[in-house]
């Protein structure tokens, strides 16, 4: 593992198009054996020091480069054990990430199986939640999203008409389409709950009646303000981790 992890490094460094810090080439090598499954999820990473001398690098780039990819949840951290590849789903909450994003950022597989995607009147509770006027029309999204095989959450997403002409355009990534209409939200108001799924729900996502759940509302705005996507989510509490990093005044 380490010597895949030294021969990414190392084709990095010869390849003419990354031209990057040292930190950011290293994170990139990590992630694409994490993603190349040359390092399997639970998997401990090589020490510090091991990687530093390993790769001709000091221990403070290393770090860094280790500690941007626990932030983005690809790797965690246990105190006097080491830095391992995470098995759990590791979400945090201070970066607004697409699901298909954040699945391929950990050499998984995301795909949907969808049970609507059309374009209706928006209803008075949509209306609110967009700033959206009656009789507006808005396309809706109704999904199990998976990893490979596994279904990890069950999402509902309303988007104003104008914003998305053709639901049909979404296969995965929602953003991924509203970014090419130049729609791509740029912050995001969110609201977590930790529910107990019900029968429906729990059926969907291959788990048992009263499993525990999360539960999200999500209102995502553009920059200029306007809301841009309305999207309520329920996620096994079995994978999921979301995370917060605070900080004091």
């Amino acid at each position: 593992m380490e010597t895949a992890l030294a021969n990414e490094y190392r084709r990095l460094c010869r390849d003419p198009a990354t031209h990057q810090l040292a930190y950011l080439r290293l994170r990139r090598a990590i992630r694409n054996v994490v993603e190349h499954r040359d390092i399997e999820p639970g998997q401990a990473l090589p020490s510090e020091r091991d990687l530093a001398q390993a790769l001709g690098l000091s221990r403070v780039t290393v770090r860094k480069a280790i500690a941007g990819l626990v932030e983005e949840g690809l790797l965690n951290q246990r105190h006097g054990a080491g830095t391992f590849v995470a098995e759990r789903i590791i979400k945090p909450m201070s970066r607004l990430t697409s699901f298909t994003e954040d699945l391929r950022a950990r050499g998984l597989n995301p795909r949907s199986e969808f049970f609507e995607r059309s374009i209706g009147e928006v209803t008075p509770e949509e209306a609110m939640a967009l700033n959206l006027s009656p009789g507006a029309p808005v396309v809706r999204l109704h999904r199990v999203r998976y990893a490979g095989d596994e279904p990890l959450a069950i999402e509902r997403s309303v988007v104003p008409a104008s914003a998305l002409p053709d639901p049909g355009e979404v296969r995965d990534s929602l953003y991924e389409v509203l970014e090419r209409y130049g729609n791509r939200p740029r912050r995001a108001l969110q609201r977590l709950r930790a529910v107990l799924l019900g029968a429906q729900h729990a059926r969907l996502l291959h788990v048992a009646v009263g499993s525990a759940g999360l539960s999200i509302e999500r209102r995502s705005f553009l920059d200029d303000g306007r809301v841009v996507e309305f999207t309520s989510s329920w996620y096994r509490g079995d994978i999921y981790d979301f995370v917060a990093e605070l900080h004091t005044d």
